[in-house]
Formats: structure tokens, C-alpha cells, sequence
């Protein structure tokens, strides 16, 4: 029963996380293409007010004007809407559902002992401090490297170092599954951080100097906007980190590491792109076709070098392979689920409520056991049971037979 209600807690943290996010990346994403599609404005009134750049839009059947004060404008209205409860949200619920999904169940999904047999106790400390250790060694970067010259180089040279270190090591001591995920976790943490510890506290300080007629320190207008783009270029590598726990053949590699460092480097290349696009538009750069071009090329290369081997195939009249000629039995097939198998999907626990101890719960889940078991290899999770090849190929053998019960 624990495993039916951890099942819906997992969905619905998860569905209250994708709304968030969507409202988070989307607002994120939208300021991103404002501060690079503004223009001067041509209305001598605005020069006046203060305004240093707007945009017409039109959406929704109506027309729009944002436009962005070179500063402020020289009074501050009392209701100001403020974004940060989108990157609280989907900070918060997407820890819960860490929590639940891979800390809960710790022995299950978040460690391989054939790597490091951790108790759980130790992997949950060194996992979440992953996201901790990673916000302090960024933000130390960007402190003592942004405002520099040529700091935007020299905060990203170093990033990429800590990120390329951070998944080479979270992929040497987790399941690989469990590996990208504290990976984009680790991100996510400090693209959140930097809203609540940096461009939140740096606009109040701003407006409480504005209303209180005070000079404004441009420091912070400079931190936050740094911040700002910082989360913009992190947000597709996250993305894909978070997405990959769905698709074993990227975290299940002997390379994983290499493979999550060249996607999300891909993702950064890609969102480079989009950022550029709006000023190509407008004259204000060349066109950032390379980017996306080193992007794809990237993920291409990736999707051949981890294309599965083909299976040999028998020439025409050739005899067939005595191992596929003979038979399985759904007594074998048992033996081997009993084994590997029933104690997640058995009497007693029913995770994901697939139980497979019988010769009928085995043929209703017959495809999906074949998927997880044989062609993906997810299961059993981290081969926590050590099934073996042999029986994976015999349970593969059984499918392609017909999934026979009698």
C-alpha cells in the first residue's frame, strides 16, 4: 500500500513541478526576448519619462506596448508585480518530489553498489550536498570573477569546469538514473538561488532606494541581470538532465558523464541561439546560425556514438541458433521473476502496481516486461538482484515466442 501512495505522491508532486516550471521558464524566457527586441522609443514624451526602450506586440487579438525605464521611472507605483514565486514553486516541488521519488526508496534508486555501496543515509548527505556545494562554489565565481573584464568568460570557463567535474563524480558514486538527476538538481538549485539570494533582494534594495529618493547603487542592476542570463543558458541543460531519467540509453552508458556533459552543453549552444535571434533581428549582431548548428551537431553525434550494436541476423537456409530453437517455458520465466523480480512486484509489494508472481499478471505485462527488462535494461532497478544476461536473453526469448502461459 506504501508503494500505491508514494505512486500518487510522485504524480501529482510532479504535475504541480512541470506547472511551475512552465510558469517560471515561460516568464523567463519571455523577458529574456523583451530585453533584446526593445528599441528606443520615438515618442519624445517617453524619452522624457525615462523610458529607454519598448516593443508593440500583438497577441491574443490585442496590441501591446512594454516598454523599460533607463533606470526607473521617476515614481515608483506602489503595486509592483515581483517574479518569484514561479522559481520558489518549482524549487520547492520539484525537492519534494527528489524527496519521494529517488531519496524515499534511497537503496533502490539512488545507489549502485557496483559502484559505491553506500548506506543510505551517507548517499542522501552526499547527494543533497551536491546542490548545496555547487550554489557556493557558482556563487563565489560570480562574486569574485562577474564585474571583472572579460568576466562573463571567465565565470563561464569556470562553471563549466565545476558542471564537467560535478557529473563526472555524481556518475562515479550514484546510479547513473539517479546521477543526471542530482546533476540538473544541482543547477535548478542555483538558477532558484540566484532569484532568492541575489536579483529578489538586489530589486528591493533598488526600490526602497528609489522611493526613500536615495542614489542607486548600479551594482545590483548588474548582478541581477548577469543572474538573469545566467538561468536562461542553464535552462535547457536542465531540462534535459531532468528528462533523461526516462530514457536509459543515455544514463546506462559506460560514458554516461560524457554523455550528459555534451548534451547539456548542446542545450547551452541551442539557447544561444533563441538569446541572439531577437538582436539579429534588429540589426544588432550577426546571425547565430553557427550556435544552433554546433547544438544539433552535437546531438547528432551523440545519437550515433550511442546506437545500439545490430543483431545478427541469419542468413536465408541457415540453421537457427539452438538457444532461440528451443522452447521456453513459463516455469522458467518464473523462476527467473521470483528471483529478480517479486520483491518490488510480488504479494507483498506491488511498485508501480504491476505484480508479475503469476502466469496471468506475467502475460497482461508481458510487453512491458520485455521493454524494461530486455531492451531497455531499466530493470530490475540499478540490477539491484543481479540478473544476469541469460536470463534477461530468456526472458527475451519467451516474448519473441509469444509470451506463452501454457
Amino acid at each position: 500500500m506504501e508503494s500505491y501512495y508514494l505512486d500518487w505522491a510522485n504524480l501529482l508532486l510532479r504535475w504541480v513541478h512541470v506547472i511551475t516550471a512552465i510558469a517560471w521558464i515561460g516568464s523567463s524566457f519571455y523577458f529574456v526576448f523583451l530585453d533584446s527586441s526593445l528599441v528606443p522609443p520615438t515618442s519624445a514624451q517617453l524619452r522624457e519619462q525615462g523610458v529607454g526602450g519598448e516593443l508593440w506586440a500583438v497577441h491574443g487579438g490585442g496590441f501591446y506596448n512594454p516598454q523599460k525605464y533607463a533606470v526607473a521611472p521617476k515614481v515608483v507605483p506602489e503595486n509592483l508585480h515581483w517574479f518569484y514565486w514561479e522559481s520558489y514553486s518549482t524549487w520547492l516541488s520539484g525537492f519534494a518530489l527528489f524527496t519521494v521519488s529517488y531519496l524515499w526508496s534511497a537503496r533502490t534508486y539512488l545507489i549502485d553498489s557496483s559502484l559505491v555501496n553506500w548506506s543510505s543515509g551517507a548517499a542522501i548527505s552526499v547527494a543533497v550536498s551536491f546542490l548545496a556545494v555547487f550554489w557556493m562554489l557558482y556563487d563565489l565565481i560570480c562574486r569574485g570573477f562577474g564585474q571583472r573584464r572579460h568576466g562573463d568568460a571567465i565565470v563561464g570557463a569556470l562553471v563549466l569546469v565545476v558542471v564537467c567535474l560535478a557529473s563526472w563524480l555524481a556518475c562515479q558514486w550514484f546510479a547513473g538514473r539517479a546521477a543526471f538527476l542530482i546533476v540538473g538538481a544541482m543547477i535548478a538549485t542555483a538558477m532558484s538561488a540566484n532569484v532568492f539570494f541575489v536579483i529578489i533582494p538586489g530589486q528591493r534594495t533598488t526600490v526602497k532606494a528609489l522611493r526613500e529618493g536615495r542614489p542607486v547603487d548600479p551594482i545590483h542592476g548588474q548582478r541581477a541581470k548577469q543572474r538573469s542570463v545566467h538561468n536562461t543558458y542553464f535552462t535547457l541543460p536542465v531540462l534535459f538532465a531532468m528528462l533523461s531519467n526516462h530514457y536509459s540509453f543515455t544514463y546506462s552508458h559506460a560514458n554516461n558523464w560524457i554523455v550528459l556533459i555534451l548534451m547539456m552543453f548542446a542545450g547551452a549552444a541551442i539557447r544561444q541561439f533563441f538569446v541572439m535571434r531577437h538582436g539579429f533581428k534588429l540589426g544588432r549582431n550577426r546571425h547565430p546560425w553557427p550556435y544552433a548548428l554546433v547544438g544539433v551537431a552535437v546531438i547528432a553525434l551523440v545519437i550515433v556514438w550511442l546506437r545500439p550494436a545490430p543483431r545478427p541476423v541469419a542468413a536465408p537456409g541457415a540453421p537457427a541458433v539452438a538457444s532461440q530453437a528451443v522452447p521456453v517455458v513459463i516455469a522458467q520465466v518464473q523462476q527467473v521473476i521470483a528471483q529478480r523480480c517479486a520483491m518490488c512486484h510480488g504479494a507483498d509489494v506491488q511498485m508501480k502496481n504491476v505484480r508479475l508472481d503469476s502466469p496471468e499478471s506475467l502475460k497482461q505485462h508481458a510487453q512491458a516486461v520485455y521493454q524494461q527488462v530486455v531492451v531497455t535494461r531499466v530493470m530490475p532497478m540499478n540490477n539491484a538482484t543481479g540478473i544476469t544476461d541469460a536470463e534477461r536473453a530468456l526472458i527475451g526469448r519467451w516474448f519473441d515466442q509469444g509470451a506463452k502461459v501454457d
